[in-house]
C-alpha cells in the first residue's frame, strides 16, 4: 500500500491523523484485496485488445472510419462517456450537448470517445411526498449497477462520468470503482442562476403550511426559485456532491460551481475531455480512480462535508462509496472529526446565501486553502489534476482571450465573510453534522442551521407511522404543544427510506409559535434539513425491531445535540417488554413492487444503506 507523507507546509491535525490511521488499519485487508484486484486488471493493458475480432467489430461498428482504424490498434485511448442526462432534471439538462463537445475535444487529443451507457436519474424535488420517493435511495445502487453494465464491454481506457444530483454521483462512484484500474473524471454542469431568495421561499412555505398563503402563491415562489437549467442553488445533496468530487480529486480544479451554458463552463468541459486522454495508461497517466479514492481522499471528503454543514445523506453515501474501494468508514469517524472541524460556511439552509454567493466569496479554492492551512485536509493525494491538493485545487480557472483556460492562484481571503470564513474565524468551532447515540439507537443530526437554544429538547413523544399522518394532526391543531414527533417505518427496510421534507414547514411553524419541538425518524431529511432539531437515519430502524418501534405517545424523549445523546426516559425492562409496532402493507404501485428484493437485502443506515453486502466490498 502507498505511504502518504503530507507536506511539511501542511502538517495534519492530530485528530485527522488518528482517524485516518484508524480507518486504514480497520480497512487494511479489504483495501489490499481491492488494490491487488485493480492492479492486476491494469497490468493486463487495454482490455479491448484481448477481444475476439467479432467482439471488437461489434464495438466499433457505428464509429467513424478513422475511429474504427484507431481502435483496431493500441495507440489511441478509447474513452467511455457514462451519462445521467435527461431534460427533466434541471441540473442534468445541460448534459444534452456534452457528448458532442467531449467527443470533439477527445478527438483533438488523439483519442476516441463513445457514449458507453446511460444511468437513471430521478429528481428528489419532484418526488417529495410521493410514492416515487421510496425508490430514491435505491436508485443509487441501480445507478452503480448501470455504470458497471456500461463499462463491462471492456472497450475502454478511461471514462468521463456525467452526473450531478443526489443519488446519481454516489452511484456513479460506486459503479466506477468496480473498474478502479481505469482513470475517471467527473464532468459537472454547474448551478442555475440565483432566483427567489431562499429565505423568502422558506417563508412562503411556512405561510402555506399555516393556511396564510394560497397554492398559487406557493407555486409562484417555487417557480421563481427553480427556474432554469442547472443545479438547485440551495446547499443540498446535489451541491454537496459537487463539493465532494472536487475536494476528493475527481473534478478539475474550480469546476464545481461554474454556471451552465457559459464560455467558461464549455471550456472546462473541453479541458475534461483532453485531460482524461492524458490520464490513460496509453499516455503514461497515473490516476486510476481506485487509487485516487484512498483513505486520505475519503477523510478529506468527510472534513469538507463537516466544514460546510453539507447533506446528511452523505453519512450514508460516503460510507458506501468508501466501501466500494475497500475502505471501512464508520459514523464514529464522522463524530470524532466533527469535534475538531470548524464550520466555515453559511449556505442555505444553514444561512441565507445560495451556492452562487459561495462561489463569488471564493468557493472551493478558498475553502480548500483554509482547511489545508489548518491541517484539516491531507495534501498528499493523487487527483485527476496531478499530485497534491495545494498544487492544483487552490487555483481558479480563468478563460483566456484565445478561449483556453489558465489556472491562477485564488485570493488569499474570503470575498464575503457572511458566507465563507477563515479557519481562524469560523462560524462555529465544530462541524455542522453530529452523531447521536443512546437508548433509542444511533442517529445523525445537522446542527448548522439549528439555533443553540433549540439544540436540546426534552418532551413527550407523539408517534406517527408516516408524514401524512403527522400533517393531518398538524392541520387539525393537535400539535400545538411541546413535542417530539416520532415518524417511523421510514427506514430502508420498511419503504426505501424516503426524504420527509413535507414535515419541515409544519415543524418550523410549531417552533416559531414558541413550542419546543424536534423530530426523531428512521427516514431521511437530507441537505434541506433546517432549523428544527432532527434525529434522522435512526438505526436500528422500526422495521428491524429497533427501539423506535416500541415508543408510545407520551413517552419522554430527550434529544441533546450538544452532548450527542438520544434517549427515551422509560425503564429499559419496560421498554424491552413492549411489543414492536408492525406495518404489514407491502409498498405497491409506482414501481415500488419491483424493489422488494432491495428492501429485503438492504443494510442499515450506518453501513451505507446499501444492497451490496460485505462479500462484494470486503468491508466488515
Amino acid at each position: 500500500m502507498p505511504v502518504h507523507l503530507d507536506s511539511p507546509a501542511h502538517p495534519v491535525h492530530p485528530v485527522l491523523a488518528a482517524v485516518t490511521a484508524r480507518i486504514s488499519e480497520r480497512s487494511a485487508g479489504a483495501r489490499q484485496a481491492y488494490l491487488t484486484r485493480i492492479r492486476a486488471a491494469a497490468s493486463r493493458g487495454p482490455a479491448r485488445m484481448s477481444l475476439a475480432c467479432s467482439n471488437i467489430a461489434h464495438g466499433v461498428a457505428a464509429c467513424a472510419p478513422a475511429d474504427k482504424l484507431a481502435l483496431h490498434g493500441e495507440t489511441r485511448p478509447n474513452i467511455a462517456i457514462v451519462t445521467a442526462y435527461n431534460d427533466m432534471l434541471s441540473a442534468h439538462q445541460p448534459y444534452r450537448d456534452y457528448p458532442d463537445v467531449l467527443r470533439e475535444a477527445i478527438t483533438g487529443a488523439r483519442g476516441v470517445a463513445q457514449v458507453a451507457g446511460g444511468v437513471p436519474a430521478m429528481c428528489d424535488g419532484i418526488t417529495q411526498g410521493r410514492a416515487g420517493m421510496e425508490l430514491s435511495l435505491f436508485s443509487r445502487d441501480v445507478i452503480a449497477m448501470s455504470t458497471a453494465i456500461a463499462l463491462s464491454h471492456d472497450m475502454f481506457d478511461g471514462a468521463l462520468l456525467l452526473g450531478v444530483c443526489d443519488k446519481i454521483v454516489p452511484g456513479l462512484v460506486i459503479g466506477a470503482l468496480s473498474f478502479g484500474h481505469l482513470p475517471m473524471l467527473f464532468v459537472p454542469a454547474g448551478p442555475m442562476p440565483s432566483g427567489l431568495a431562499n429565505a423568502d421561499k422558506s417563508r412562503i412555505r411556512q405561510r402555506y403550511a399555516e393556511g396564510a398563503a394560497s397554492r398559487a402563491d406557493l407555486l409562484a415562489a417555487e417557480s421563481a426559485s427553480y427556474h432554469g437549467p442547472g443545479t438547485c442553488t440551495f446547499y443540498g445533496t446535489a451541491n454537496s456532491n459537487q463539493l465532494l468530487m472536487e475536494v476528493m480529486g475527481l473534478h478539475l480544479p474550480g469546476a464545481s460551481f461554474v454556471a451552465p451554458n457559459t464560455p467558461l463552463r464549455r471550456a472546462l468541459t473541453v479541458a475534461a475531455g483532453r485531460r482524461i486522454v492524458e490520464l490513460t495508461a496509453l499516455r503514461g497517466g497515473a490516476a486510476p480512480i481506485g487509487e485516487v479514492i484512498d483513505e486520505h481522499a475519503v477523510v478529506n471528503g468527510i472534513v469538507a462535508l463537516l466544514a460546510t454543514g453539507g447533506s446528511t445523506n452523505h453519512t450514508m453515501h460516503l460510507v458506501a462509496m468508501a466501501a466500494a474501494a475497500g475502505i471501512d468508514v464508520r459514523w464514529d469517524d464522522f463524530a470524532e472529526l466533527s469535534a475538531v472541524v470548524p464550520t466555515l460556511t453559511r449556505i442555505y439552509p444553514n444561512g441565507v446565501a445560495d451556492i452562487n454567493a459561495y462561489q463569488r466569496a471564493g468557493g472551493m479554492p478558498q475553502l480548500i486553502g483554509e482547511l489545508l492551512g489548518a491541517g484539516l485536509l491531507h495534501d498528499d493525494v493523487t487527483t485527476v489534476a496531478g499530485h497534491g491538493l495545494s498544487s492544483h485545487y487552490r487555483e481558479v480557472p480563468v478563460l483566456e482571450a484565445d478561449g483556453e483556460i489558465a489556472w491562477h492562484r485564488g485570493p488569499s481571503d474570503s470575498g464575503d465573510k457572511s458566507v465563507l470564513r477563515s479557519a481562524a474565524d469560523p462560524f462555529a468551532p465544530d462541524g455542522g453534522l453530529r452523531m447521536l447515540d443512546g437508548s433509542l439507537g444511533r442517529a445523525v443530526i445537522k446542527v448548522s442551521a439549528v439555533a443553540p437554544e433549540h439544540r436540546v429538547v426534552r418532551a413527550p413523544a407523539r408517534v406517527f407511522e408516516d408524514q401524512e399522518e403527522f400533517l393531518a394532526a398538524f392541520r387539525d391543531g393537535q400539535l400545538n404543544r411541546d413535542m417530539i414527533a416520532v415518524v417511523r417505518f421510514q427506514g430502508p427496510r420498511a419503504n426505501g427510506m424516503p426524504e420527509l421534507h413535507k414535515l419541515t414547514p409544519a415543524l418550523g411553524v410549531l417552533q416559531d409559535r414558541g413550542y419546543a419541538v424536534a423530530l426523531v425518524t428512521d427516514g431521511r431529511m437530507s441537505g434541506a434539513s433546517g432549523k428544527v432539531p432532527t434525529a434522522m437515519h435512526l438505526t436500528p430502524e422500526a422495521a428491524a425491531d429497533g427501539p423506535i418501534a416500541r415508543i408510545v405517545d407520551g413517552d419522554i424523549i430527550e434529544l441533546d445535540a450538544e452532548t450527542g445523546e438520544l434517549g427515551i426516559l422509560v425503564d429499559p425492562a419496560e421498554l424491552a417488554a413492549r411489543p414492536c409496532a408492525r406495518v404489514t402493507a407491502t409498498p405497491i404501485g409506482t414501481g415500488r413492487e419491483l424493489f422488494d428484493c432491495f428492501r429485503t437485502a438492504v443494510g442499515p443506515a450506518d453501513r451505507g444503506a446499501s444492497v451490496f453486502g460485505s462479500a462484494v466490498f470486503g468491508a466488515a
